[in-house]
């Protein structure tokens, strides 16, 4: 049965107001006269229940300035709020607590209270939406002896909670099929391909490449999807969808690549941000043979705005590695993980080792060496800084083995810089001074003034582990005059001005020690590089106690060991 036309709904309101069926007009527009015409000097409350638009109910708002209408819909109908002074009152998902209540009132208070926690968990799966609290209430209603908890086991399965929460011709899909129907086949064909993506919050450029369209086409379909509430815009440019309706979405066709084509908008916009956030950096990989660009990447304006986007969107690139190892697509797993190096830079103990892990799996399935020396580098690099120094020895030389096998002298001198630290932890400072040495060497030969500058700092490190503070202070003063460009975020430059307080305050000239290490804390501060704001201060410390140093470290490190 499909929805009443506004003369049918027009001729209902009129028989209700006393007029005879002979009365009543034959056109809408005669009809809807009439009706605001009787209602101007009445007292009337009109409930218009799931309207389709603002055309629909228009006709139907009576007039005179004692009726009320209250409109109920799964749209916004902002018509109606420029045109009729409509005042919107969005309504959100019940909380935990409002939706045991609603359980509580439909299946009584004793049966919800017995089982608590199950009730709550019940809630959760329902995400809160009313409608899938009544189906769930009606089927427990229907059967006393099941338990809240037993229903609950059940809508836990993804492939079955759709089914459960429908009943005959209600129910959430059936609520969800009704207002996809409503909207245009291009919109509808986004929404389906937005079912494929493998995290929880979107941008246009994300909804663009599911989609395999432009940002603008995607814009426009996001607007209609977030008016008909099968979207939630959460912040300015940044959409979700409830679990419920992603359920629903996933159960659409959609085209076969569209995993591959939002992966593949991973890999080139995270590539983008690296550029901006590490200016000059070697790419980490050549892209997949089979990659998809997609139409549009985001513009990253400096280094605070890749920042910003890594931090948003680290939750989404690590569940698209999880969708891409699940679907086997190996080539491009280690190769989002990769694309992460900076936040691993940056938030060095945030507990990487699993994700790296995978990547490691995924590029020797995918048998290639050059990725895997990557990955077993950056592994190593994790493992040491966890202080599981034994476990990163074994990656790092193999690291450093796999490099030289493939003729990869940027590689290998990667993997010698960080074998250096894994030396350095094991107390042989010579050894891991000499892979320094090494890895300069090798750095010259290709003509990379970025590594050669990285294996010199750390050697400068080792010098100053080592006491040798003569050393370690022209080694870091000649690092620092590399290619330094002021004004520009720059981690080993920070670092570097670390060692040069340090050998300087070891030299016995701690004034002009402790004024480096402030200079390389407030640097670090300035580029929210936590990790060497709290070296450089502890540094400081060391120096220069101070209860202002001592504070603003308390707080770098409270920052460090918070994650994102």
């Amino acid at each position: 049965m499909g929805e009443p036309s506004a003369a049918e709904v027009l001729r209902e309101f009129l028989l209700g107001l006393g007029i005879a069926p002979e009365r009543i007009p034959e056109s809408e527009p005669a009809a809807a006269a009439l009706f605001r015409s009787l209602a101007a000097d009445r007292q009337l409350l009109v409930v218009l229940d799931n309207a389709r638009d603002s055309d629909q109910v228009r006709p139907l708002l009576p007039g005179g300035d004692r009726c009320v209408t209250v409109v109920t819909s799964r749209h916004r109908l902002p018509g109606l709020i420029v045109t009729d002074t409509a005042c919107p009152v969005p309504l959100d998902v019940l909380a935990p607590q409002d939706a045991t209540a609603l359980l509580a009132r439909l299946l009584g208070a004793d049966r919800v209270h017995a089982e608590e926690a199950a009730a709550l968990r019940l809630a959760d799966l329902c995400g809160g939406l009313p409608l899938a609290l009544r189906v769930v209430a009606a089927r427990l209603a229907g059967r006393p002896g099941w338990t809240l908890a037993a229903l609950a086991d059940e809508l836990a399965d993804e492939t079955r909670r759709l089914g459960l929460l429908d009943l005959e011709d209600t129910g959430v899909r059936a609520a969800l099929h009704l207002t996809l129907r409503q909207l245009p086949a291009p919109v509808t064909d986004v929404f389906a391909a937005l079912g494929r993506h493998p995290g929880t919050h979107l941008d246009r450029y994300t909804a663009a490449a599911l989609a395999g369209t432009d940002p603008t086409a995607a814009d426009t379909a996001l607007d209609r999807l977030t008016a008909a509430h099968l979207l939630t815009e959460t912040a300015p440019g940044r959409w979700t969808m409830h679990d419920l309706v992603r359920l629903y979405a996933r159960g659409l066709d959609a085209h076969p690549d569209t995993l591959k084509r939002v992966l593949d908008h991973y890999i080139t916009t995270a590539t983008a941000a690296v550029a901006a956030a590490e200016p000059g950096s070697e790419d980490c990989f050549p892209l997949p043979a089979d990659f998809h660009p997609p139409t549009a990447v985001r513009d990253f304006g400096d280094r605070n705005a890749a920042v910003a986007w890594f931090t948003a969107e680290r939750g989404n690139l690590t569940q698209a590695i999880n969708a891409a190892d699940a679907a086997l697509l190996h080539e491009r797993t280690w190769r989002i993980v990769m694309t992460m190096w900076p936040l691993m830079v940056w938030r060095v103990r945030d507990g990487w080792a699993p994700l790296l892990e995978t990547a490691l799996a995924a590029a020797r399935a995918d048998a290639d060496e050059h990725g895997e020396a990557r990955v077993l580098n950056v592994l190593g690099w994790v493992l040491t800084e966890e202080d599981r120094t034994p476990e990163a020895l074994v990656h790092l030389e193999a690291a450093s083995a796999l490099a030289a096998r493939a003729g990869d002298a940027f590689a290998e001198a990667n993997a010698l810089i960080v074998l250096a630290m894994a030396q350095a932890a094991l107390c042989d400072l010579d050894q891991a001074a000499t892979s320094c040495e090494r890895a300069a060497d090798l750095a010259r030969r290709i003509g990379d003034r970025r590594v050669e500058r990285l294996a010199t700092q750390h050697l400068a490190r080792h010098q100053a582990d080592a006491g040798h503070w003569h050393q370690a202070l022209a080694t870091a003063t000649r690092a620092i005059d590399f290619n330094f460009r002021p004004g520009a975020t720059d981690i080993p430059h920070i670092l570097l001005l670390i060692i040069k307080g340090e050998a300087l305050v070891g030299l016995g000239h701690h004034t002009d020690g402790a004024a480096q290490l402030d200079l390389a804390a407030r640097e670090a501060e300035a580029a929210r590089y936590d990790d060497g704001t709290v070296r450089a201060l502890a540094a400081l410390l060391r120096a220069a106690p101070s209860p202002q140093v001592q504070t603003r470290y308390d707080v770098a490190l409270a920052r460090l060991t918070t994650r994102v």
